[in-house]
């Protein structure tokens, strides 16, 4: 989710960038001041070149500071970007972690050394990291297995076991 949500700053960053330089593009380039002169029954209005008003000002001002926000937050926060993968990666962690909650002291034990291992290890490891038996182990991952959470794959001798 916080990848999804970093992007999402990043896109609302770069949209004000991109808005705060059309606004001052605009108004640098296209001053409106006018000046209406009325004499007797005729009146004239003549537009005074290269003079801005206080809402012209302001709005300069306005959209300067929020060009300069947004243009160093694009610049320096977003600039190391993390690889799909591990983003990847850390979704499945923290829905591992939340599984891991609901589970039995043993099963938890088991779940969070594959875990801590990322998501894969080998079954012969397991007794040593979590401080219990081979059979416990075995049984342990026989019920994480049968809730769909883990496999075991034949591998030489032994197994390895994935998170799913």
């Amino acid at each position: 989710m916080k990848g999804k949500e970093f992007r999402g700053k990043t896109a609302f960053m770069a949209a004000l960038f991109f808005a705060s330089v059309f606004i001052l593009g605009l108004k640098l380039l296209n001053p409106r001041p006018i000046k209406i002169v009325i004499e007797g029954q005729n009146a004239s209005i003549t537009q005074i070149p290269g003079f801005f008003t206080l809402e012209d000002a302001i709005i300069i001002v306005v959209a300067s500071i929020v060009l300069g926000v947004s243009g160093t937050y694009l610049l320096s926060f977003d600039s190391v970007e993390k690889p799909a993968g591990e983003l990847v990666l850390e979704e499945r962690r923290k829905r591992w972690k939340e599984i891991a909650k609901t589970l039995k002291e043993d099963e938890r034990k088991v779940y969070q050394a594959v875990i801590e291992a990322g998501g894969i290890i080998e079954q012969s490891e397991l007794p040593e990291k979590t401080g219990m038996s081979k059979a416990s182990v075995s049984r342990a991952l026989d019920l994480l297995e049968s809730k769909g959470l883990v496999e075991r794959r034949r591998r030489g001798m032994g197994n390895i076991i994935l998170l799913k």
